[in-house]
């Protein structure tokens, strides 16, 4: 009597696969972390002249991307596209996020939104947010 395996090959990555599809499905969002933080990956630093935002997006050529401020909010959102496997490999594992990504961030009241500058190098996107300047007090002449 012959034996013949009911499993894959690699139980452990197929488990694994499974857990990622569920989760995944379960989550609704599209993310290489998971719901707790979403993609694209930022670092915020805020200073009293400016805000800097740099998002990482390795893969995303800057032309698939689009930033938008509106209303003190600021929107990026792009696509990155799905790399190619070749026609005879077998894809065992897939962490790259590939598909339509959308980033929401408040910002603070008072920013510049007409003084934002951004630029794209090795996969960061890097906004640079003037703040507004602090009101100075106005002495008021008494006739």
């Amino acid at each position: 009597m012959s034996y013949r395996s009911l499993f894959p090959c690699d139980v452990f990555a197929e488990l694994d696969r499974l857990q990622r599809a569920m989760q995944q499905a379960f989550d609704g969002s599209h993310s290489i972390r998971g719901g707790a933080k979403g993609y694209p990956g930022l670092n915020i630093a805020t200073s009293p002249k400016a805000v800097d935002i740099h998002v990482f997006v390795p893969g995303v050529e800057a032309k698939d991307l689009d930033v938008q401020i509106e209303k003190g909010v600021l929107t990026i959102s792009g696509e990155r596209a799905p790399r190619e496997v070749p026609e005879q490999a077998t894809l065992h594992v897939d962490e790259r996020f590939a598909g339509r990504f959308r980033r929401v961030v408040s910002l603070p009241d008072d920013v510049e939104a007409q003084g934002v500058q951004a630029s794209y190098r090795d996969g960061v996107l890097s906004l640079h947010i003037p703040r507004k300047e602090a009101a100075q007090p106005r002495r008021i002449a008494i006739q």
